[in-house]
């Protein structure tokens, strides 16, 4: 590898793009494109370093695999910080067994590391963990061990698993800053702010407070009796019943959980589970069913008794009964969650993260536009979506190794 390569692959691993940028931007050989194209895609032009990573896998040789897999990791973790969520994964698992089979540990290392943060984004924890479980990363560059443990991080949070996550974070803190990259130790920065962000709001005795990750955790680890509007079940001590496809029934739960420990009008009922403001005696014989389904789903958990107005939920073995929700609610919340993270998504990409269809995600969009909470540009199959932007730091690719040759 001559001097300007091994230069501006030293300027990338430091996160300096634009010094990179000045040693080869003139160069059209292999080893430049493939630099070139990470340079530009930390500097944010996705379309154009993809552009140009394609042209590098293309130059580089039949002999030279080891450089045309790491063109595909880094068009991978292009299609993952661009949110194309769509890009094929058997593509970034063929280019890690090729790096492995050629004893290039820290970018086979990293193609795991990206194929789990894309499991953790579109909810497949379980996949995630055993993902990350494969491999270890004491022995890799500073970069690649923070990143790895933001993965861990990540998933500790979406567990709950609240000491998991600050441990994982003190690591990728102290990894970071061994890196030297700004923009990596803005990413722990912004990962630390989640955990100090309410992640709840606890609904008990006609009074509401958010809380913080740790205090869920530990209410959810308690005797307490918590109907979870953030998941949509009802949490015993040693029990969870999922009411997540039964609308109707959770929405009599929560009705009842908030009122606690006093009853609820017949009518207040009415109107939260069926929506509807108007009550007849029909809708008074198909609250009598649905609450009778409900005592059926809890009967480990908890009683419904009926009073002179109305239905009151009892405990059973918990000593009160409470609601957890979300911060804010309100129609399309999940769809902007995924949205704050800052990043530009397509609606095949959320419609991916959030297990619905594209056109149900679309109307959605649409609706939210309507409102100034979301904005999009580019047009057809190129449009993205993001929430309007707000101060703060960018995210900027990480490789852990220069792409050219060794």
């Amino acid at each position: 590898m001559d001097s300007l390569i091994t230069a501006a692959a030293h300027a990338l691993a430091s996160g300096d793009p634009l010094g990179a940028l000045k040693r080869v931007a003139l160069r059209d050989d292999a080893p430049a494109l493939a630099l070139r194209g990470i340079a530009m895609a930390q500097l944010g032009e996705f379309d154009r370093s993809k552009l140009l990573l394609r042209s590098a896998a293309r130059a580089f040789g039949p002999k030279e695999a080891v450089a045309r897999a790491r063109c595909v990791v880094a068009e991978a973790e292009i299609a993952l910080v661009s949110r194309d969520l769509g890009w094929p994964v058997k593509a970034l698992d063929i280019a890690r067994v090729t790096l492995e089979e050629h004893g290039d540990r820290v970018n086979a290392a990293h193609a795991r590391n990206l194929k789990a943060r894309r499991l953790l984004l579109i909810g497949r924890l379980d996949e995630a963990e055993r993902t990350l479980a494969e491999f270890d990363p004491t022995h890799f560059p500073p970069a690649l061990r923070a990143a790895h443990e933001l993965v861990v991080t990540g998933l500790a949070i979406r567990r709950l698993r609240t000491k998991t996550a600050r441990a994982a974070l003190a690591r990728a803190e102290h990894d970071a800053r061994d890196a030297g990259i700004p923009a990596l130790m803005a990413e722990v920065e912004s990962a630390t702010l989640v955990l100090a962000t309410p992640a709840a709001r606890l609904i008990a005795h006609d009074e509401e407070r958010l809380l913080p990750l740790e205090e869920v955790e530990t209410l959810l680890a308690s005797k307490t009796l918590v109907v979870d509007a953030c998941r949509h079940v009802v949490r015993g001590a040693s029990l969870t019943v999922s009411l997540a496809t039964r609308p109707v029934l959770f929405a009599l739960a929560r009705t009842l959980g908030e009122a606690w420990p006093k009853d609820v009008a017949r009518d207040t009922l009415i109107a939260r589970a069926f929506r509807t403001t108007f009550s007849d005696e029909s809708h008074r014989a198909r609250l009598r069913v649905e609450i009778g389904r409900l005592r059926a789903e809890l009967r480990m958990l908890a009683g419904v008794s009926a009073t002179r107005r109305g239905f009151k939920l009892v405990a059973l073995n918990a000593r009160e009964i409470v609601v957890l929700a979300p911060p804010v609610e309100e129609r399309h919340a999940a769809l902007l969650a995924l949205l704050a993270d800052g990043e530009s998504w397509s609606s095949s990409a959320l419609a991916l993260a959030l297990g619905t269809s594209q056109r149900t995600v679309q109307r959605a969009l649409d609706s939210l536009a309507a409102t100034g909470k979301v904005q999009s540009f580019g047009r057809g199959r190129a449009r993205r979506w993001l929430t309007p932007p707000v101060p703060g730091f960018p995210t900027t690719l990480l490789l852990p190794a220069p792409l050219a040759g060794d």
